[in-house]
């Protein structure tokens, strides 16, 4: 399903709401070689503070309390990996773009590249 097909999901924008650093992408396609495809959930503060969260698709249940920020495209990745928010966090964050990035260093929550040595971060710019 694409953002545009999910009725929680923000309105276009000549922006997109999510990018990838190169970093990030290639620690995407490390990932999903190991763990087949994926998803990302922004956490709200629990476990990793705001980090972004990545899964094995469909590990985390999302539902009417969730947008679908984005459905990313990853080169070297089959299929598009989508990106959740909390519609309560949304609502703080709609007019920020979330740049996903790489730093060293384990996080302290579930995420897949826990055991890699780095973790995910979001950065962002107001739109």
């Amino acid at each position: 399903m694409t953002p545009a097909e999910h009725p929680g999901t923000p309105p276009a924008t000549d922006a997109p709401p999510v990018e990838l650093t190169p970093e990030a992408r290639e620690l995407i396609r490390t990932l999903r070689s190991k763990h087949g495809p994926l998803m990302f959930h922004q956490s709200g503060g629990c476990c990793d503070g705001s980090a972004p969260m990545c899964y094995p698709e469909g590990e985390f249940r999302t539902g009417g309390s969730d947008v679908l920020l984005a459905s990313l495209a990853v080169e070297g990745v089959a299929e598009r990996v989508p990106f959740w928010m909390s519609k309560s966090q949304y609502e703080l964050w709609r007019h920020t773009r979330l740049i996903v990035d790489v730093v060293e260093g384990r996080g302290s929550g579930f995420s897949l590249e826990a055991p890699e040595g780095v973790r995910f971060l979001i950065r962002s710019r107001l739109i």
